[in-house]
């Protein structure tokens, strides 16, 4: 990275499911981003939400992200 000099980025918005959690639903959805997108610098978290099972409990978790990348 070139500290000092000026850079533009893109966001662009993804969608992270998780059975195992927040965490790892945005982890699953930097790293589906990391094989499409290059030079990929930082993320925002625009919004928790999951399923609700039949069973009443917690069955996914899904993270909604804006990731930024780098242009050329």
């Amino acid at each position: 990275m070139s500290y000092g000099k000026g850079r533009t980025y893109k966001k662009v918005e993804i969608i992270g499911v998780s059975s195992a959690g927040f965490e790892d639903a945005i982890q699953q959805a930097v790293t589906r981003a990391q094989k499409s997108l290059e030079k990929l610098s930082w993320f925002e978290v625009q919004e928790f939400r999951g399923h609700i099972g039949d069973d009443g409990k917690v069955s996914e978790y899904q993270v909604v992200l804006k990731v930024a990348f780098e242009l050329k």
